[in-house]
């Protein structure tokens, strides 16, 4: 991970960076809260030795400072503590007491520093004006040799303890700094470590360490899906009507010599919105003025009739079975001129049907009457419904959703069209936060013909439209004869059947 990268993932996982840093900064300040506030008082003394000649003031200060550390090591003894208690009478053992002063020698001299703490500033100052004097009393105990001589040492006080009312501990700032530097550093570590755990889609590359099939389009997410779930619901310049057009755009360049005419837009599981995506799909062909027929092959989860607002009674089962012609099948979503033909009744064998002689027959008649056929199918992990389908299709498009999709799940979607033969043209990104839709480039070059792209006038108007359908006999246009001129390409010529 370089540093860009780096600096992509915090952008991205800054939510976690910001929480865990909070949520440090609010222990460390309980935490400050929580302690019980500690006083101290601080004393100095001397340590000296009586020298008459300049040789003698040498050697004493030689012994000074080897002895030095010694005496303020004396200072926090037991048996010093022992005689603190003794004096005052306090409620404490002697290591609590012990625990309590801290002695320091103050650099290059032999001053040593005592410091008592407690949690009454005026005990504080007592504890260590009694031990200041016991501590002089008890060095130069120590330091006396024989009896009624007199101690080699003098200790004498330079400082005497002074009450001090501001608490020591705890150091709420400095506990807060601390805490924020902890939670940065973690919240910085939690942010890396998802990113290197996280196996969704979120990113171009991500698509290209499974598959090499290109990214067609990233569709961005839209509170609005629910409202207007259809490009004729919206204004032909809303950011959802210009990811459908460059879909339809990029789709025409994936196969130059041989363009397709039956497309299946599938998914790795379930909620990546691939209905959503192959109805505007075709709703977008539609608009340019070729004739588009979308199927309903999820028979167990239909969903392209209620979307598109026709009747989800009769359909694809209906034909097969022989209850209905094809013909009286086939329904109108009037707003946009596209041709319906919806699941029908929901079979007890699904797969076995769409692998049947008759579906296969009912694709290959259809694909001469159309110009593109988009079959929205189910999804390639649970079942096998999409991957007998894709055999009957010129192509396949997967449809991932941003930040839920697994790189993972992809590598099995596509192992499962491979394994059958389909042909992978690309992939579709659903659902993209808006500041991620840079994460992904397209393969595409820049529509030429915006008017013709667009549908007529009357069709790009930003009022929106309800997409309500109706249902009536009608036939298939002929291909040869009855089909509009490619919008890009000049005529389209059917191909022989």
């Amino acid at each position: 991970m370089d540093f860009k990268q780096f600096l992509l993932v915090l952008r991205r996982r800054w939510r976690s960076v910001v929480a865990v840093f909070v949520v440090a900064l609010v222990i460390a300040g309980a935490i400050s809260y929580l302690i019980t506030p500690k006083y101290e008082s601080t004393s100095r003394t001397i340590v000296s030795v009586n020298a008459g000649t300049a040789g003698e003031a040498s050697q004493a200060t030689y012994f000074l400072q080897n002895r030095v550390t010694s005496y303020a090591d004396l200072a926090k003894s037991t048996e010093l503590a022992s005689r603190v208690i003794k004096v005052l009478d306090l409620d404490m053992t002697a290591e609590e007491l012990s625990d309590e002063i801290s002695t320091e020698v103050v650099e290059s001299t032999s001053v040593i520093a005592i410091t008592v703490q407690d949690e009454d500033p005026h005990q504080a100052q007592t504890i260590a004006d009694v031990v200041t004097t016991e501590f002089k009393s008890y060095a130069e105990e120590i330091e006396t040799i024989g009896e009624g001589r007199e101690s080699q040492i003098a200790l004498n006080v330079i400082d005497q303890p002074e009450y001090n009312g501001s608490p020591v501990e705890p150091n709420t700032l400095l506990n807060l700094i601390a805490g924020g530097l902890i939670g940065l550093l973690l919240g910085v570590g939690l942010a890396v470590a998802r990113e290197l755990l996280d196996r969704t889609v979120r990113t171009a590359d991500h698509i290209a360490e499974v598959t090499d099939a290109p990214v067609l389009a990233s569709i961005g997410f839209d509170n609005e899906i629910r409202s207007a779930p259809l490009l004729t619901d919206l204004g032909a310049f809303a950011a959802r009507t210009e990811a459908f057009r460059l879909l339809r755009t990029n789709l025409q360049f994936i196969d130059i010599d041989q363009r397709a005419r039956v497309l299946v837009v599938t998914s790795a599981v379930p909620g990546e919105g691939k209905t959503m995506t192959s109805t505007n799909l075709a709703v977008a062909l539609a608009q340019t003025g070729r004739t588009v027929l979308v199927i309903d092959a999820d028979l167990r989860r239909p969903r392209v009739a209620s979307t598109l607002g026709v009747d989800p009674a009769i359909g694809l089962t209906t034909a097969l079975v022989g209850k209905a012609e094809i013909e009286d099948a086939i329904q109108v979503h009037e707003p946009s001129g596209l041709h319906v033909l919806a699941s029908g009744a929901k079979p007890p064998n699904p797969t076995e049907i769409l692998q049947s002689r008759v579906t296969h027959d009912l694709i290959r008649r259809l694909r001469q009457s159309y110009d593109m056929i988009i079959i929205d199918a189910p999804p390639l992990l649970p079942v096998a419904d999409a991957s007998v389908l894709s055999t009957l299709a010129d192509g396949s498009i997967l449809v991932v959703r941003h930040g839920q999709t697994t790189r993972d799940q992809i590598t099995e979607a596509v192992n499962r069209l491979t394994q059958v033969g389909g042909r992978l043209y690309g992939v579709v990104v659903n659902m993209v936060a808006k500041r991620a839709i840079g994460s992904y480039y397209y393969y595409y070059y820049e529509e030429t013909s915006p008017v013709r792209d667009g549908g007529s006038a009357k069709s790009r108007r930003a009022t929106p439209t309800k997409g309500k359908g109706s249902r009536k006999a009608i036939a298939p246009p002929k291909a040869a004869k009855d089909t509009p001129p490619d919008d890009d390409n000049g005529s389209h010529k059917a191909p022989p059947a």
